[in-house]
């Protein structure tokens, strides 16, 4: 019986964890460029009190499904089709995004929707001069070629810095919008994939699946909540019945 509460504990707690995951990736349906987390479960063998049990531990990994293109024309909305990420750079940190609702600064800058700077070829890209009352001056045109290289009437002012990863499930996440690299990993330029101007991606969630998740989440955390009750009980009847010998 020890072993059924440790069994129904175990699962108690993965479900847990499912329903903070989809609670997560249902929070952020409408961030654009967010990768939903995926849980997968590693079963394995451990030693207990001179014993082989089973069990199961849960992993957490980040979906790199690529989301819908959403239009808006705008000419600052950028969307990558394929594996690479956007650089963007805050407060001496790099992070990887593929949120491309950009927009300028103040000081002209090229920056993201949480004032990360967007880098360049040649550094965080400045384009000033553009903006006149909040809109982009009608005597200017901002163009991007699908390899990220931005235009200005036509004139080439520098090119979009789009990375990819060795190995992606090494990527860490730091927000709903950024990933990060961690010592070790190694981010190089990426050549095969084509940025889109006028065009965000939105999130890879899909929220149907996430509310199907959730209702047998809770169904099963209902479901082991009751066998626990039932060994409670059961234990109990055993301890009283052993006490009257």
């Amino acid at each position: 019986m020890i072993d059924r509460f440790r069994h129904s504990m175990q699962a108690l707690q993965i479900l847990m964890r499912a329903q903070e995951v989809t609670a997560n990736n249902l929070a952020n349906i409408n961030t654009p460029g967010f990768k939903g987390d995926k849980l997968f479960y590693r079963a394995f063998q451990e030693e207990m009190n001179g014993r082989q049990v089973s069990s199961v531990q849960p992993g957490q990994t980040i979906s790199m499904a690529q989301g819908a293109f959403e239009e808006t024309g705008n000419p600052f909305d950028f969307a990558i089709e394929g594996e690479g990420f956007f650089a963007v750079e805050q407060d001496g940190n790099r992070f990887y995004t593929r949120n491309g609702r950009f927009g300028l600064d103040r000081e002209g800058f090229l920056v993201d929707d949480n004032g990360a700077r967007v880098m360049g070829e040649s550094g965080p890209i400045q384009l000033p001069g553009l903006m006149q009352s909040g809109r982009i001056r009608s005597d200017v045109e901002v163009e991007l070629d699908q390899d990220g290289t931005l235009r200005v009437n036509g004139e080439r002012r520098d090119k979009l810095m789009i990375m990819q990863a060795g190995d992606l499930t090494q990527l860490e996440r730091r927000s709903s919008a950024y990933l990060q690299a961690p010592e070790g990993v190694e981010m190089t330029p990426d050549g095969e994939s084509s940025v889109v101007q006028g065009f965000y991606e939105s999130g890879n969630v899909d929220p149907l699946q996430e509310l199907v998740s959730m209702t047998q989440n809770m169904r099963l955390f209902e479901s082991q909540q009751r066998a626990m009750r039932t060994t409670d009980e059961m234990l109990s009847q055993s301890t009283t019945r052993l006490g009257r010998f």
